[in-house]
């Protein structure tokens, strides 16, 4: 069965992420240990906040080398993947720096927080493998991630001004939106993962 290990580093739903993964057929472990990344198939990423708080709570547990070392599939989620990226201008934090670029306000956005439902326009990306091109996610944030490499985006979405859903660089793959309380699109999205996580251990 694969393993996937969710990170518990005090912010986040894991309770619900953890349930998503286990009804793709995922072993799930929540764990703020280092140890934890070593038995693992896949590793989640999920985060509520800043990303202050949560880089903080990542040093504290001596997560933050494990997971710039983690060479297997990572899923980010909301904070968590804004922790992919270099530098915050929510306050002015250093993050994990696994994908170039920067975290910053939504500009134009209408009121902030953004929280709600929102059309998601994907690349034909595994992560969205059997999702409908209609298919509305769950938003809950008043910053986005800004990659320097276009080719790093996958999904874009529009409030205010379009903005970046989803980026991926390799095994790194994170989503803005909340794939635990997206429904069945988000169940899907899930799943996704953890087929990738599946295909990669028959792989080795």
């Amino acid at each position: 069965m694969t393993r996937i290990t969710v990170v518990d580093h005090g912010a986040g739903n894991l309770v619900s992420i953890a349930q998503g993964l286990e009804r793709a057929g995922a072993e799930v472990v929540v764990s703020g240990s280092p140890t934890a990344l070593g038995r693992a198939d896949g590793v989640v990423l999920p985060g509520v906040g800043t990303t202050g708080a949560a880089m903080e709570r990542l040093i504290a547990a001596d997560m933050v080398e494990p997971l710039r070392q983690w060479q297997g599939p990572l899923l980010g989620i909301c904070v968590g993947l804004q922790l992919f990226f270099e530098h915050s201008e929510e306050d002015g934090t250093d993050a994990l720096g696994l994908i170039p670029g920067r975290v910053a306000r939504l500009e134009g956005a209408p009121l902030l927080p953004h929280i709600g439902w929102n059309d998601v326009a994907f690349d034909s990306d595994p992560l969205f493998v059997g999702v409908p091109d209609d298919t509305t996610f769950y938003f809950v944030h008043s910053f986005a991630v800004v990659p320097e490499e276009e080719a790093t985006v996958i999904a874009e979405t529009t409030y205010g001004r379009p903005f970046v859903a989803a980026a991926r660089s390799g095994e790194r793959v994170g989503v803005q939106f909340h794939p635990e309380r997206s429904g069945t699109a988000g169940l899907r999205i899930l799943a996704n993962f953890v087929a990738s996580c599946e295909e990669r251990t028959d792989a080795a």
